[in-house]
C-alpha cells in the first residue's frame, strides 16, 4: 500500500471516530440540588400558607428524588405520594392530573395506573427550562389534589426567573 493510500485511510478512520465520539455524548439540563430545594420549600409554604400539612418532593430528569421536605404534622403517606407524583410528572413529562383525568376518560390509558412507581392524583407537575424537561415536583397532604396542584404551581412561579 503506497504512503498516500496509508494516510487517507488513516485520516478516514480518524474522522469516523470521532463522529462516533461525538454521537455518543450528549449535553441535558438538569435539576441543581440549590433549585430543588427551592421549589420543595416553596411548595411547602405556599401549601402552609392555606393550613395545609404537605410533604413536597423534587425529583431530577431521570426521576431521582434530589429534594424533599416534609412540614409539621404532614402525614406519613405523604412521603411516598408526593414521591409518586414528582416521578409519574417526570417520566411521562406530563401533569399527573392531565393524565388522571386522561386515564378517567379512555379505557386504554387507565392501565397507567399499573406502571409500578406511578400515582395518577392531582399534585405532580413536570418542571423545565424552555421546553427541556429538568425535573418534576410532586406535593401530597392537602385535602385534594387540585389543592397539591395549586401549591406546586405556587412553588414553579416563585423560581420562574431560574427557569429561562
Amino acid at each position: 500500500m503506497n504512503t498516500h493510500l496509508k494516510l487517507a485511510t488513516l485520516a478516514l478512520l480518524a474522522g469516523a471516530t470521532s463522529l462516533s465520539m461525538a454521537d455518543g455524548a450528549r449535553s441535558e439540563k438538569n435539576m441543581s440540588l440549590a433549585l430543588a430545594n427551592q421549589l420543595a420549600a416553596a411548595a411547602v409554604s405556599a401549601c402552609q400558607a392555606n393550613g395545609y400539612a404537605v410533604t413536597a418532593t423534587v425529583v431530577d430528569r431521570a426521576g431521582g428524588v434530589r429534594a424533599l421536605h416534609r412540614a409539621d404534622n404532614a402525614g406519613p403517606h405523604t412521603l411516598v405520594a408526593s414521591e409518586r407524583k414528582a416521578f409519574t410528572a417526570a417520566s411521562a413529562k406530563n401533569a399527573t392530573t392531565a393524565m388522571m383525568e386522561t386515564a378517567q376518560k379512555n379505557p386504554g390509558a387507565a392501565n397507567l395506573v399499573h406502571i409500578p412507581g406511578f400515582l395518577l392524583l392531582g399534585g405532580g407537575v413536570p418542571v423545565k427550562v424552555g421546553n427541556e424537561l429538568i425535573g418534576a415536583i410532586g406535593v401530597g397532604g392537602a385535602p385534594g389534589g387540585h389543592l397539591d396542584d395549586q401549591c406546586a404551581a405556587a412553588a414553579l412561579e416563585a423560581v420562574k426567573g431560574q427557569l429561562q
